[in-house]
């Protein structure tokens, strides 16, 4: 690896996975409570700057799945490209019947692993 640029594309599925897993819980959990400045905690500067959070807030109060996700995930792939990787999963709900695919993209932001992108379809 390059020492003056870290990139998490030259990591191993199961680094990525170790690293994604515990953001992910994170997304999933203050999604649930709501709590929209934990949930953004470990944005990127650019993602955190896109996001209106009147907007973000308007969605957590007004979504049913986004106040009830499962803990249950399955990852079902990585994507690598650029400088990002993006973490596929399968998303359940507590309330809906029924599966989602979770997507979030990673990558490095002064030294750190950063969120680039977070959404359930």
């Amino acid at each position: 690896m390059r020492s003056s640029h870290l990139n998490i594309i030259e990591k191993s599925d199961e680094e990525i996975l170790a690293m994604a897993a515990p953001l992910w819980r994170d997304l999933v959990k203050y999604s649930n409570e709501g709590k929209y400045g934990e949930f953004a905690r470990n944005f990127s500067s650019s993602l955190a700057l896109a996001i209106d959070q009147v907007v973000a807030g308007h969605q957590f109060a007004n979504s049913e799945l986004a106040r009830n996700l499962s803990q249950e995930v399955d990852s079902l792939g990585i994507i690598r490209r650029g400088e990002h990787v993006t973490v596929l999963y399968r998303q359940r709900s507590t309330k809906k019947q029924g599966e989602w695919l979770g997507r979030l993209v990673l990558g490095y932001e002064d030294g750190k692993v950063r969120i680039f992108g977070a959404s359930i379809f």
